[in-house]
């Protein structure tokens, strides 16, 4: 265990720090009905267990891995970023109770923070303006500004140089999917924690190697805060 303290926070946002109440979910069956999936059958079955599987991850890649199709994963795609951002904007989008509150409390003792998601940029920069969130953090990533999405290292690290934090040591990851946890800990994070607010449950996270599983962003925020003392 390093006895350096944490210096970056790196938050996903649906299901973690944002409410998604199945959004994702609803705007996968849109986006997979577009691409020319079947509304039912064995084909439907799989790509739905398939979204289940890879949640969390960038959706240009998982429409490319289903489909297997550029032109199809590029129409399903935006079929997905079309349907999350109508049925966010019709549900109301809002944070997870506390989450306000508990990357305020990170910040203000002097720990970055850096939201990350698998949405595109122009859906998350939807998002952030929907909760009036464009100054809540150090920094805002999508995959696109890393080179790959989860579950591979690169939105972490980037994170970690663009905010000029010295050691992957430094660092702790908080997500609701199996895909946050293999990122956090391709990247050599020091705590790689699971939240039960979103897609996975905490088997599923455990399984997947979190260091924690916390009920929520909250209790992630005071574990890294018990850190300063």
């Amino acid at each position: 265990m390093s006895d350096k303290q944490i210096e970056l926070a790196v938050l996903d946002m649906a299901g973690t720090t944002v409410a998604d109440d199945g959004l994702v979910e609803q705007a996968f069956e849109v986006a997979i009905t577009a691409a020319g999936v079947p509304a039912e059958g064995p084909e439907r079955d799989a790509a739905r267990a398939f979204v289940q599987d890879t949640m969390g991850q960038s959706k240009i890649w998982c429409f490319r891995t289903l489909l297997g199709d550029e032109d199809r994963a590029q129409q399903a795609n935006r079929a997905f970023e079309a349907a999350y951002t109508e049925l966010a904007e019709a549900a109301g989008v809002h944070p997870i109770p506390g989450a306000v509150e508990a990357i305020s409390a990170l910040r203000a003792a002097g720990i970055k923070v850096a939201l990350t998601t698998g949405f595109s940029r122009e859906t998350q920069d939807k998002l952030l303006n929907a909760l009036d969130w464009n100054d809540i953090a150090d920094l805002a990533l999508v995959p696109a500004d890393a080179g790959r999405g989860r579950p591979y290292p690169d939105m972490v690290l980037t994170a970690l140089l663009r905010l000029e934090v010295d050691a992957v040591d430094q660092v702790a990851v908080l997500g609701d999917t199996s895909s946050d946890i293999a990122t956090g800990l391709a990247a050599g994070a020091r705590i790689v924690a699971g939240t039960l607010t979103g897609a996975h449950t905490e088997e599923q996270l455990r399984a997947a190697g979190a260091t924690h599983v916390l009920a929520s962003v909250t209790e992630f925020a005071q574990l890294l805060l018990a850190e300063r003392g």
